[in-house]
């Protein structure tokens, strides 16, 4: 007993200051949510600490209003519409790239992933103007397909690093012993890697869904401002610029956005240092 305490004891002034640091981190998104409930007057007359002074007035307007105006609740299906897809496809196309990557001997192969990874250092901007005109002469511009296409090869290097990474850190005798077996290719990486990559792909799942639904630039780029396929990213920002001093309205709508994501975070976050620390230790 007296050695858990002594232990935890010595463990109390690291817990604190993690503590402490997650709460300063956390007041931002705090004071956020709090004037999202608030009346706009009172927004604009007192700081969201407030709130905790008697009486205590909370609303729903501002969610009522940033839910019915500027095409709020359109803009979050089609956030849905674009996130989901531009996270599956460069997932599961980097799945089987890192599987043979890691696996399967053909000729260039450490070439080509070098190749693939040093694509991690090209900025996003300078693809702009060529894939743009690209996709004006295919009609792409403006639609879904666009977005998708966009978020995966954008996606994918990062994507094919980390999965070939965690991929090359499996026991080589559980691939021998399959093939011994009888099993294929396929079956050995439906049957065997991905189940035993959860944690990676978690992180994955984490890192793309996060980065494509908070997107603002590629958005704008190739899909422009148009209400039918503008996602949230897009729509917020024409709050911003129309509004003008109906700023309070931005609470409610900068959280809409935010909620999605945390709960994919929170969801997966189980996985999500297990999946950053894969293959960078073998034993």
């Amino acid at each position: 007993m007296s050695y858990q305490l002594t232990r935890f004891m010595r463990r109390l002034p690291l817990h604190a200051v993690v503590i402490g640091i997650a709460l300063f981190w956390s007041i931002p998104s705090v004071g956020l949510l709090v004037s999202s409930f608030r009346p706009a007057r009172d927004i604009t007359s007192s700081g969201w600490w407030t709130v905790f002074k008697p009486p205590v007035v909370l609303t729903t307007e501002l969610y009522v209003e940033a839910l019915t105006r500027e095409g709020m609740a359109q803009s979050f299906v089609n956030s849905l519409f674009i996130s989901i897809p531009a996270t599956v496809i460069p997932i599961m196309v980097a799945a089987f790239a890192a599987f043979a990557f890691a696996w399967m001997q053909f000729p260039g192969r450490h070439l080509l992933f070098t190749l693939v990874i040093g694509l991690l250092v090209v900025p996003l901007q300078m693809t702009f103007i060529p894939i743009l005109r690209l996709y004006n002469l295919l009609g792409f511009t403006g639609t879904f397909p666009a977005i998708w296409l966009a978020h995966a090869a954008y996606g994918l290097p990062f994507s094919i690093y980390l999965l070939r990474n965690f991929f090359g850190s499996l026991p080589k005798d559980l691939f021998d012993s399959a093939y011994i077996d009888g099993a294929s290719s396929f079956d050995i990486f439906f049957r065997l890697v991905m189940p035993l990559s959860v944690p990676s792909l978690a992180s994955l799942v984490i890192f793309q869904f996060m980065w494509v639904w908070n997107d603002l630039l590629v958005a704008l780029i190739y899909l422009g401002g148009t209400p039918a396929v503008a996602p949230m990213t897009v729509t917020i920002s024409n709050l911003v610029n129309s509004l003008g001093g109906n700023w309070q309205v931005l609470t409610a709508a900068a959280f809409i956005s935010m909620i999605l994501p945390l709960l994919v975070f929170f969801s997966l976050q189980r996985y999500f240092v297990r999946g950053i620390l894969a293959g960078s230790v073998k034993g």
